[in-house]
């Protein structure tokens, strides 16, 4: 007999590639230094859940370290079937400083180097995917000049 739990069943739901535009710095604030990244289009690809990234959104940066930024990203897609979901997805972006400094920067960074883990949520007034209301996800990133890639799975 296992005495560990067996873990949860992931299902891939779909890649997100998020347009972005260059940050808004808002400066070094008494809870860290703060950017706003403008969300400005993208696509959304998977199984069933395909559409676009609409200009609509931020991801609402908190460089906490040199090495740790928290990333609280909220933006809307627009899926084949004019189905509109909202998108909040907090997640947390940890590596070397010196490979930090590069992406923000807008610099090209290995995404191995990179500890990028989220876990998005998402609202919609959709009857047919109602489903996604009530689901947990989670993701990994990898951060490209002008874009971001996020890979996202169903909890089962």
């Amino acid at each position: 007999m296992n005495p560990f739990p067996e873990p949860p069943v992931l299902s891939f739901l779909a890649t997100l590639s998020v347009n972005v535009d260059p940050p808004v710095d808002v400066g070094v604030t008494p809870e860290g230094h703060r950017r706003i990244i403008p969300i400005v289009g993208g696509t959304v690809a998977g199984p069933g859940f395909n559409g676009r990234v609409l200009p609509a959104g931020a991801d609402f940066q908190l460089l906490r370290s040199a090495e740790m930024t928290e990333l609280d990203a909220r933006y809307a897609v627009e899926l084949e079937g004019g189905e509109v979901v909202y998108v909040h997805n907090p997640a947390l972006r940890f590596g070397a400083a010196e490979d930090i400094a590069r992406l923000n920067r807008g610099e090209d960074v290995d995404p191995a180097l990179i500890y990028f883990r989220c876990t998005p949520r998402f609202s919609t007034a959709a009857p047919g995917l109602a489903w996604l209301n009530h689901v947990i996800a989670v993701g990994t990133g990898r951060r490209r000049p002008g874009l971001v890639e996020i890979d996202v799975f169903t909890v089962a």
